[in-house]
């Protein structure tokens, strides 16, 4: 484990035995399957279960029958996901912040008693649809319309890149409607709702990634997320998510680190030396493990400041914008150490290079949180 600035010793005992308990299941249960479904382009849906059992989604949910841990062991469950595989994290994330942390913030009483249980214990699982196929750094341009009723809603349009899109019983779903973008709870046995698989990806392929479809989709009253109003209640839940990525990427960052210092240590090459000897992989590795010690750090005070009801979106955009670029880079060298063996996956790095790419891309582009901080630091907005 790699913990250069003894961050070990800032976690509470529970936080250590809950990222310890992760750490066990990811290595019994996720890593020997992990290879098979990214290779086939599938979810490892056998795992959801036992997701909901560990108490992983909604694992930093008060009330409802909910584990209430703290952001930080919240976020640590994350990183130990995410060294398995992007695509294992992303599907808790959008499970806890995306699904549930918006009908929390934004649902009714009925509608988190009737959703939350299910969704933590992994009974039912949910998706949020925001992203149009024309509509990705800018959601304010989505097509897709809910128009009123005498009994409630008439919702047409289509989302692109929707994470657990063909898994889901439930999704969250942005629509345009007189009043301005709202959210609704629409089931996948809504007449008119259409998902499909998403074929083709290079990245991400251990998730379910799908195209959504209303066409003239009949919703109820009480469909509506009654408190969501306007684009920002799509963005205040994205902030919460984008919290979980800062800490999720550190997790590939750590397994591509690991995995190259142990092929280095051991791979012999000149002289009979193993090339952690030579002065250039040093180099790399002092690199690499000073950028994860930057990001735990950033990670690790972003949750205090969550837990302090102080954290902000631009603390976030900064939080996600460099701890993915860092995996990125990190994921990057170490596929380098690995040589010819690197490009096959028997080892990992090259695997969490992929993904990265994607998790690089959603949520708010690298440039797009560039701008986030550029207007925060100059009050000028270079959006427009």
């Amino acid at each position: 484990m790699l913990d250069l600035f003894a961050i070990e010793e800032l976690l509470s005992p529970e936080e250590r035995m809950v990222r310890d308990t992760v750490r066990a299941f990811v290595d019994a249960e996720v890593m020997p399957c992990i290879v098979e479904h990214y290779r086939a382009g599938t979810f490892p849906k056998h795992l959801i279960a036992r997701f909901g059992e560990l108490g992983l989604l909604g694992a930093n949910v008060k009330g409802y029958g909910m584990p209430g841990l703290s952001s930080t062991a919240y976020g640590l469950i994350l990183a130990e996901l995410e060294r398995a595989d992007s695509g294992i994290r992303s599907f808790c994330s959008v499970q806890t912040s995306l699904v549930m942390g918006t009908i929390l913030l934004f649902g009714s009483d009925a509608q988190k008693s009737d959703w939350i249980p299910r969704l933590g214990r992994g009974e039912a699982i949910g998706c949020f649809g925001l992203t149009e196929a024309d509509a990705g750094s800018n959601p304010g341009a989505m097509r897709t319309t809910a128009k009123r009723t005498k009994s409630g809603w008439l919702l047409n349009g289509s989302k692109r890149w929707i994470t657990n899109g063909t898994l889901a019983e439930v999704a969250i779903v942005w629509a345009k409607t007189d009043d301005g973008v709202r959210g609704f709870l629409v089931t996948s046995n809504t007449p008119g709702f259409t998902a499909r698989v998403m074929h083709g990806k290079l990245s991400m392929r251990a998730s379910d990634t799908a195209e959504l479809f209303f066409e003239d989709c009949a919703l109820p009253e009480g469909a509506l997320l009654p408190a969501s109003l306007g684009l920002k209640s799509a963005l205040m839940a994205l902030t919460q998510a984008r919290f979980g990525i800062a800490w999720g990427a550190i997790g590939a960052a750590i397994g591509s680190f690991e995995c190259a210092r142990d092929y280095a240590v051991t791979r012999v090459q000149f002289a009979g030396r193993p090339i952690a000897s030579h002065q250039i992989i040093q180099q790399h590795f002092a690199e690499m493990a000073t950028e994860i010690t930057k990001a735990q750090l950033v990670a690790w005070r972003l949750a205090e400041l969550k837990d302090a009801g102080k954290m902000t979106p631009v603390q976030v955009s900064l939080a996600k914008r460099n701890n993915v670029r860092m995996a990125l880079d990190v994921s990057r060298r170490a596929r380098e150490i690995l040589g010819a063996n690197g490009v096959c996956d028997d080892y990992p790095p090259m695997r969490h290079a992929a993904n990265l790419e994607s998790v690089y891309t959603y949520e708010g582009t690298h440039d797009i949180h560039t701008l986030v901080l550029g207007k925060a630091l100059t009050g000028i907005d270079a959006f427009a």
